[in-house]
């Protein structure tokens, strides 16, 4: 659910509500917002509830911010105010990914409503039982038995001691320590067949505290490509950057998926041309260190030598 406002004067007398009331304010208030209207049949319909009660969640939302809302007579609906000022509180990301996906959570009008947002096709989405059985192991802190099935030595047993599982904006991960190996390690959760929660120890050296590149944070300095953008006002307004530079954190294990996701140049003076580096990383010295380079566009760890 949305946030409440805090703004609005009787954000206070909202917090008071029932959680069904909340619910259903919040969903009218999605409406006015992103539709622009609202009317008592739409609330009924959602709600499954009759036409009295939604003429007076309706008459609530109007005493609590009345400069949202509008009455149009002729068609017997709410409209959205000029003054309108969301009685919630709406995350941008999280907004859009509903809304481009069709996810509601209950206190919204996503499934109602035909939003004109869309997202490009995705990977294969995990089966999600076998998500289901790794989030079992983190939250238990167990090993897991997996049928894993790798490009360089097909499908074989592999046990491993997962702590999180990472989106990298292409394929669902699950980070943990790999016994096979004795280290720490990616696996893409879709290549991933079965799994078996182990019931023995977990050793200390296999915890997360102990996976030194996901512990290590580092600071990336991030601007518009000096060579291949001409404009480099509208990179700014993309990503938010203040004073030209887009200040990140970022974990040392994920910084490759990261840098190959957004195209950033990694090269030592801005080298790579083309369209699609409208980035580049003016600190390049920070990634020192990281396993996961070779998704760095650009990037020569012997420059960094001199």
């Amino acid at each position: 659910m949305s946030n409440i406002s805090e703004k609005h004067k009787n954000s206070k007398e909202v917090e008071k509500l029932t959680f069904a009331q909340k619910q259903r304010l919040s969903f009218i208030d999605f409406s006015l917002l992103f539709k622009g209207s609202i009317n008592r049949k739409e609330l009924t319909e959602k709600f499954e509830m009759g036409m009295a009660n939604a003429t007076r969640d309706l008459a609530l939302y109007r005493e609590l911010v009345p400069e949202n809302i509008d009455f149009d007579a002729k068609d017997r609906s709410y409209l959205q105010s000029k003054t309108f000022s969301p009685l919630f509180n709406y995350n941008s990301k999280q907004t859009l990914t509903k809304l481009a996906n069709k996810i509601s959570d209950g206190f919204d009008g996503v499934l109602e409503i035909a939003f004109p947002v869309d997202a490009p096709h995705q990977l294969n989405v995990p089966d999600i039982f076998i998500v289901a059985k790794i989030v079992q192991a983190i939250l238990k802190g167990k090993a897991i038995s997996i049928i894993y099935t790798s490009l360089s030595s097909g499908s074989k047993a592999r046990e491993i001691v997962p702590h999180t599982i990472v989106d990298n904006g292409l394929r669902w991960h699950v980070r943990g320590f790999d016994r096979k190996s004795g280290s720490f390690r990616d696996f893409v959760i879709t290549r991933i067949s079965k799994v078996t929660i182990k019931d023995t120890e977990v050793e200390s050296f296999e915890e997360e505290i102990n996976d030194h590149q996901w512990v290590r944070m580092m600071d990336l300095s991030i601007v518009p490509h000096p060579n291949n953008v001409q404009y480099p006002q509208a990179i700014m307004m993309d990503y938010g950057m203040e004073n030209g530079v887009l200040e990140l954190k970022v974990r040392a294990a994920l910084v490759g998926y990261l840098l190959r996701r957004w195209n950033i140049d990694c090269s030592k003076d801005a080298e790579l041309q083309g369209g699609e580096y409208q980035l580049w990383l003016r600190n390049r010295i920070t990634l020192y260190g990281a396993e996961n380079l070779i998704l760095a566009p650009g990037f020569d760890e012997k420059d960094l030598e001199h």
